[in-house]
């Protein structure tokens, strides 16, 4: 077997773009797209019987459209992977690798000074503390962030105000990256038995600082809100009002691909840093392509006071599999 590490993926290969995106070291993509090429040449000479494991699987930025399974071999993906069908064509495999990439996580950056870096050396996952009502309500008066890890289904029924929905599943810990700072500590809503599993993914970019956790968020003295989900039948209606703003909450290289007319780009990512994008005046309704995301950017939208959302949570999956038109 071969252990890929961020070269080969299961249906990828790895991104040479990260050091120039994500580090500011201009001038490395080329060069990084070049390497990667000769490198996919040379294993591509290996037996077809030798197995393949990655260091990434599925919803991971390190790549475009990774694998989901954890394994392959190398003759498997000489048949499926793209990066097998340039095999003298260098420039069309370089253009095809550095474009359409994901945006990188911010915490890529972080991530790439930390390795060079002393750090304390871990040999077990943390334990962190359950904290009782109070504890809890003191640290949320106090305006600790709170990460509700449940699913986007219970966390729509009723969640703590102000709270972010970022769910348990493969891409916690991108969006985790994404939307925490290295350096405030956060308050973890799952079930106990689900705590370990979320330490160890958070961990594994650094983000450590985890003050506790509630498993229950029918506490005494706040009132939950409710997520406004829509349908499409619903969603139709607001299409083309001036008084509603869609916003499309993808990658650009998703919304570029295709979107409904007359919907915005604001990616979910960046969009604490985006919300001058938003209206505050209109009715806004998001989407994302299956609804995770645009439940993260809703959970985020009002917790930043934005009163007037609407999620429709069936996103471009729905809207296109109902044959509805899409612009790019």
């Amino acid at each position: 077997m071969i252990f890929t590490g961020d070269f080969v993926f299961v249906g990828d290969i790895g991104r040479p773009d990260l050091l120039e995106k994500a580090a500011g070291i201009t001038g490395t993509q080329e060069k990084g797209a070049h390497e990667m090429y000769r490198s996919v040449q040379d294993f591509s000479k290996l037996p077809p019987h030798i197995q393949v494991w990655p260091g990434h699987g599925a919803g991971s930025a390190c790549g475009k459209a990774l694998g989901s399974v954890p394994s392959s071999t190398v003759g498997y993906e000489k048949i499926r992977n793209w990066a097998f069908r340039f095999e003298s064509d260098e420039e069309g495999f370089v253009q095809y690798l550095l474009e359409g990439q994901p945006e990188p996580p911010k915490y890529f950056a972080m991530m790439k000074k930390l390795n060079k870096i002393e750090r304390p050396l871990l040999t077990e996952v943390p334990k962190h503390p359950k904290l009782s009502e109070t504890e809890f309500l003191q640290k949320y008066n106090d305006g600790i962030k709170v990460i509700d890890t449940r699913n986007k289904v219970e966390f729509a029924k009723g969640f703590i105000p102000g709270s972010i929905n970022i769910q348990k599943n493969k891409t916690l810990s991108t969006w985790a990256g994404w939307l925490l700072s290295y350096d405030e500590d956060f308050v973890i809503v799952a079930p106990e038995e689900e705590m370990e599993e979320i330490t160890r993914k958070l961990m594994r970019i650094g983000l450590d600082r985890i003050a506790g956790f509630i498993s229950d968020v029918n506490l005494p003295g706040i009132k939950l809100e409710q997520a406004d989900v829509i349908n499409i039948e619903e969603f139709k209606t607001y299409l083309g009002k001036e008084e509603v703003q869609i916003v499309d909450v993808r990658g650009k290289t998703e919304y570029e691909e295709g979107h409904v007319e007359g919907a915005e780009n604001v990616f979910v990512g960046t969009l604490p840093q985006n919300l001058d994008k938003i209206s505050r005046d209109k009715k806004v309704v998001i989407h994302c392509q299956s609804g995770d995301r645009s439940a993260i950017a809703y959970s985020l939208l009002k917790k930043n006071g934005f009163n007037h959302v609407k999620n429709y949570s069936g996103g471009m999956k729905e809207w296109r599999e109902k044959e509805n038109p899409v612009t790019s």
